[in-house]
């Protein structure tokens, strides 16, 4: 059988994963109790997909002000500490790793979620998107612009957030500044219009994600921290670009070379952004050059594409989404060449065990 480069080892920072198959974030919406604590559906489901190189868990709070989906799990109690401790320990005695991913949605939340108050951004700019509330969807709100204490209290939200990832077990922490949540609204002019010293420049909208590192760098070790982004983002969650936003994550991908980071985790567009004439359509190409440190991409990768990316340098790992939903054993599917299970969509944020736990491994279906 042909040598696969996504089956390969990886060394990354001072961990050695077993693949270059990563387990992408994804929401499940399943810590549906008072605690938005992990719970045993949880721990199987994260051990069940543990023979991946790297587990990076659903985007988890850093706090109350940071939640703006119905029952995802938080990282800022004691309750979530000891779920995901159950977590951690079953998955590394499968021989798996993983970080655990560190979440503020900013404007993408509504005041369902937090008594009535306003959720806090950068600015107050309704993203005209919509957040799922207990009710439903709803129409996103105008904002209420942070403070400068809000904007310190946030940075040590993260930094608590990874201490208490660290004392849970997990192998180490992703900062989501991606996919237009909060750090990601800061990046931004178009949903960025501040007038101090955390707007107004690229370095000064850029200047609260460094503040995040330098905090988590306090707490854990800085080659167990880790960071998602998405540059070409456009016209989903509330973002929109302009001329300055690839300048500004050029900006930010090339200071992270002054940190000795885990990795870098890019996505590739959503959406079709060929149109858009200051989108990067190719991120892996413009961004591999760029950064010298572990890279990870992901975005509509298959076993083909995430074989050809790494093959060709443009990355040391491929994050597989969707595809772990349905295929647990996603690894050994790839090492057989064996044919990927289909996910049911309809499940994808539903309660229980249905569409989460109860896709069978690859032993367990029954050969033609």
């Amino acid at each position: 059988m042909e040598k696969q480069p996504l089956l390969e080892k990886l060394k990354m920072g001072d961990l050695l994963l077993n693949n270059r198959v990563v387990m992408a974030p994804m929401t499940r919406s399943r810590a549906d109790n008072p605690d938005n604590a992990p719970t045993e559906l949880q721990v199987n489901y994260y051990t069940q997909r543990a023979s991946a190189g790297l587990i990076i868990t659903e985007g988890s709070q850093i706090s109350k002000k940071a939640v703006g989906y119905i029952n995802t799990p938080g990282i800022h109690t004691a309750a979530q500490m000891e779920g995901w401790k159950k977590v951690t320990s079953a998955v590394h005695a499968q021989g798996g790793k993983i970080f655990v991913q560190l979440w503020h949605v900013g404007r993408i939340s509504h005041p369902d979620f937090h008594n009535g108050e306003l959720p806090l951004a950068p600015s107050a700019i309704n993203p005209n998107s919509k957040a799922y509330t207990p009710k439903g969807f709803k129409e996103t709100v105008t904002p209420k612009e942070m403070s400068l204490e809000e904007i310190k209290e946030t940075i040590q939200d993260f930094r608590n957030a990874a201490k208490n990832a660290w004392t849970a077990g997990f192998d180490g922490v992703e900062i989501h500044s991606s996919n237009g949540y909060l750090l990601h609204q800061f990046f931004n002019r178009t949903s960025n219009v501040r007038t101090d010293e955390y707007g107004g420049s690229i370095t000064n909208r850029t200047k609260i994600l460094f503040e995040i590192i330098d905090a988590i760098k306090k707490e854990i070790p800085e080659n167990r921290i880790g960071l998602r982004l998405n540059p070409s983002l456009h016209g989903l969650f509330g973002m929109s670009m302009d001329e300055e936003t690839i300048p500004a994550f050029d900006h930010i991908i090339e200071k992270l070379n002054d940190y000795d980071l885990a990795y870098l985790h890019l996505s590739e567009p959503f959406n079709d952004v060929s149109e858009i004439p200051y989108a990067e359509t190719n991120i892996a190409e413009r961004y591999r050059p760029l950064f010298k440190g572990t890279l990870i991409i992901n975005a509509g990768f298959d076993k083909e594409k995430g074989n050809r990316f790494i093959s060709e340098g443009l990355a040391d790992a491929v994050a597989f989404g969707k595809p772990y939903i349905s295929n647990p054993d996603l690894v050994e599917r790839f090492r057989q060449d064996a044919p990927l299970a289909e996910w049911d969509q309809d499940t994808f944020y539903t309660p229980g065990s249905k569409g989460y736990t109860d896709y069978p491994k690859l032993e367990a279906t029954p050969q033609s």
